[in-house]
């Protein structure tokens, strides 16, 4: 987290910190430190619980304990929301949307481009115990709710291909940042080229990004970046509230 601050620092770069509950609660130094250099703080569950594994009264009270933690170490009422996972469950922006939040980065509907929630779809399992004419039916789209959302995209992720945890499949750990830096970076150079309005809202975790191997890429991939015209830093609140 220090390394990564002063990272930031350098680049004069406010960003947006998605925070476990029992990480503000287990390192109240650490997140203070974040605070108190003005980078914004959402909700991220308490202990990385996925919305779909809970039942709604659970994922009610676990969002309730987020939020009034940031708002204790923060003094303010927390605007963003990053589901663990990236997986919604039928009542998480319900439950979003009751407790006051603006926005989440959850939904993948689009990569660069924000857009509004859409809850509801539906679409017809596979059974192969029944007649193929059983499941082969169209999606049913659900309809679009008041929160903006900040498009989530595992390729733009740098924990899977760069953080070794055993057991857990298509986890590596020894990729090297620099074919990460390259994906990234044509990743931003097509959103450059094709879109007027676009967001890069690429992922970082501390426990990843903070290795010096990577601090390094994001260096040179934030010099990058810099050196083309009409970019600017923005947090996630920054953005929702622009798209808005």
């Amino acid at each position: 987290v220090p390394r990564l601050l002063r990272l930031f620092e350098r680049y004069q770069i406010k960003a947006s910190w998605f925070i476990p509950g029992h990480s503000i609660e287990t390192f109240p130094r650490q997140v203070q430190e974040v605070v108190d250099a003005g980078h914004e703080i959402g909700i991220h569950g308490y202990l990385h619980e996925n919305p779909i594994s809970m039942t709604p009264k659970q994922e009610e009270d676990v969002l309730e304990r987020s939020i009034a933690l940031v708002e204790r170490i923060s003094g303010r009422h927390p605007r963003g929301y990053v589901a663990p996972w990236w997986e919604m469950s039928k009542v998480t922006a319900e439950l979003l949307l009751k407790n006051g939040l603006r926005y989440d980065h959850s939904q993948a509907y689009r990569d660069f481009v924000p857009f509004y929630a859409r809850v509801g779809d539906r679409w017809t399992n596979i059974d192969f115990s029944k007649s193929a004419a059983d499941w082969m039916h169209p999606l049913e789209h659900g309809h679009e709710v008041d929160l903006v959302e900040i498009g989530a995209n595992w390729y733009m992720d740098d924990l899977p291909p760069m953080l070794f945890m055993k057991t857990v499949p298509n986890s590596h750990g020894f990729i090297n940042p620099r074919d990460l830096e390259e994906l990234w970076r044509d990743q931003f150079d097509w959103m450059y080229r094709e879109l007027d309005y676009a967001v890069y809202p690429f992922t970082i975790h501390p426990d990843v990004a903070g290795r010096p191997q990577v601090l390094l890429m994001l260096e040179r991939l934030i010099e990058y970046i810099n050196g083309h015209e009409g970019v600017r830093w923005a947090t996630m609140e920054e953005v929702a509230e622009d798209f808005r």
